[in-house]
C-alpha cells in the first residue's frame, strides 16, 4: 500500500509544482490571479468496517482554486487602459461569446470599438446624441470619431457694473466708431448654426436727465449694428441701490432679459435669436467692469482625447474645448467567482457554479471603481511562491523516499530463505 500512497503523493506534489510554476510564469501578466492547490486524503473503507482499523491510501488534488484578491494598480499613461479597484470583471464580447476579464489593457480597433489584445470587445452602455448615458443591455462600446457638431449661441449672460458717476456722452447720436458717443463697451464671441464665429460688441450709453439711472444698450455684430443704425436693443434701468429693475419681465423673457435677432447671410440659420440676460448687472459708484460674459455656443471640434471617470463614463475631449459622454463601461460580478471557468488569455467564462453575472455600472452595489490610465498587476507574491516551491519539493522528495523505503522492505521479504 505504501507504493500507492507514495505515488499519490508524487502526483499531488507534481500538480502543486505545476500550479506554482504557472503562478511564477504569470507574475508580470496584467490582471492575472494566482492559484493554489488544495489536497484531500483518500480512505479505503468497506461497508460496516471499523474506520479506526484502516489507514489512508494517499492524497489527491481536490481543487485548484484561484485567489481573486486585488492586485497592485500601476499607472501607464495610456488613457484607454483601465484598472478595477475593487470587485468585478470587465464584460467582453467576441461575436456573441461573452467572457470576463480583469485585464484592462484596451485599444481602439479600425472600426472604433474598444477591444483587448485578442480583439474581444468591451461592453457597456451607449450614450445618446446629447451625451446622456442609456443604461440598457450592455453592448460593445464604439467610440464615435466624427467631429462634434457646432451649437449656435441662443443664450448669453452679461454682468457689468456701470459707473454711477458717469456723465452723458458729449456727442450724439450713437456711433460705434466714435468713442465720444458712448460710455463703455465690451465684446464676446458668438457662434451660428454652422459653427462660424462672430464678434458681438455691446455699447452702453448713459441717458441724459431726468433718466440718469437709465442706459441705452446697443449691439454690433462683426461691426454691423443690430437691429438697425441708431436703434438700441433695450434700456437698462437701475434703482437708487444700484440694482437692475428694467427691462421688466415680459414672458417668455424674464426680468433683465433682452432678445435680439441676428440677420446672417453666410448660409447659417437666420435670423439667429439670442436671449441676453443682464440680471447680474449693477450701477455702483465704481469704475466700469465686466464681471460675467458667458454664452452657450461653440464651433465644431475634432476628438482629441479621452478620460474615464471612476464610474466608467468615457468622456471625449474635443479641440473646441468641449467634452461629451461617449459611453460607460459595464462591470460584472458573481456570487461565487471561484466557480468561473478559466479560458486562458486572461479570460473567464460563466458556469453553473459561479452563478449568473450581476451587471452594473462601476461603483454601484459591490462593484469596484475604474481607475483610468492604469492597469491592475498580477497578484502573485513571488516570495510566497518560492517558499511554496521549496515546500512542494520537500514533499516530493519525502514521497519518493516512501516508495524507496517500501521497495527496500519488499526486497528484504523476497530475499528471505
Amino acid at each position: 500500500m505504501a507504493f500507492q500512497q507514495g505515488l499519490s503523493g508524487l502526483d499531488a506534489s507534481a500538480s502543486q509544482l505545476n500550479t506554482i510554476g504557472n503562478n511564477i510564469a504569470n507574475a508580470s501578466t496584467v490582471g492575472f490571479k494566482s492559484s493554489n492547490t488544495q489536497f484531500s486524503d483518500i480512505i479505503a473503507s468497506a461497508f460496516n468496517s471499523a474506520s479506526s482499523a484502516s489507514s489512508g491510501i494517499g492524497t489527491q488534488v481536490s481543487r485548484i482554486s484561484q485567489s481573486f484578491t486585488q492586485g497592485n494598480i500601476q499607472s501607464t499613461g495610456n488613457p484607454l487602459d483601465m484598472a478595477i479597484n475593487g470587485q468585478g470583471f470587465f464584460r467582453m464580447n467576441n461575436n456573441g461569446n461573452i467572457t470576463f476579464t480583469r485585464n484592462g489593457q484596451f485599444q481602439l480597433d479600425k472600426n472604433g470599438y474598444l477591444v483587448d489584445a485578442t480583439g474581444n470587445q468591451v461592453t457597456g452602455y451607449l450614450a445618446a446624441s446629447n451625451g446622456t448615458i442609456v443604461a440598457a443591455t450592455p453592448t460593445p462600446i464604439q467610440i464615435p470619431t466624427a467631429n462634434l457638431a457646432p451649437t449656435p449661441t441662443n443664450q448669453a449672460t452679461v454682468g457689468v457694473n456701470l459707473d454711477s458717476s458717469s456723465t452723458v456722452p458729449s456727442t450724439t447720436p450713437f456711433n460705434p466708431t466714435d468713442p465720444t458717443t458712448f460710455n463703455n463697451s465690451t465684446s464676446m464671441t458668438v457662434y451660428d448654426s454652422l459653427g462660424n464665429s462672430h464678434i458681438a460688441t455691446l455699447y452702453f450709453v448713459l441717458n441724459p436727465p431726468p433718466a440718469t439711472a437709465s442706459w441705452n444698450t446697443y449691439l454690433t455684430v462683426d461691426g454691423a449694428q443690430v437691429p438697425a443704425a441708431g436703434t438700441p436693443i433695450g434700456t437698462l434701468g437701475f434703482n437708487s441701490s444700484g440694482t437692475l429693475v428694467s427691462p421688466p419681465a415680459a414672458p417668455p423673457l424674464q426680468m433683465g432679459q433682452i432678445a435680439v435677432s441676428l440677420p446672417l447671410t453666410n448660409g447659417a440659420t437666420t435670423p439667429q435669436v439670442i436671449t441676453m440676460s443682464f440680471g447680474n448687472s449693477t450701477q455702483y459708484g465704481s469704475p466700469f467692469g465686466v464681471n460675467q460674459l458667458v454664452q452657450n455656443g461653440y464651433t465644431s471640434g475634432q476628438l482629441s482625447g479621452f478620460t474615464t471617470s471612476p464610474t466608467g463614463i468615457i468622456q471625449g475631449n474635443y479641440s473646441n474645448g468641449q467634452s461629451k459622454n461617449l459611453g460607460q463601461i459595464a462591470l460584472a460580478n458573481f456570487a461565487d467567482p471561484q466557480g468561473l471557468q478559466s479560458l486562458g488569455n486572461n479570460q473567464w467564462g460563466e458556469s453553473f457554479s459561479s452563478g449568473s453575472a450581476l451587471i452594473g455600472a462601476p461603483g454601484s452595489g459591490n462593484l469596484g471603481a475604474i481607475q483610468s490610465s492604469a492597469v491592475e498587476g498580477s497578484n502573485v507574491n513571488l516570495t510566497s511562491e518560492l517558499v511554496n516551491m521549496i515546500t512542494a519539493q520537500r514533499n516530493y522528495q519525502a514521497n519518493a523516499q516512501t516508495i524507496k523505503t517500501e521497495d527496500q522492505i519488499t526486497q528484504t521479504l523476497i530475499n528471505l530463505r
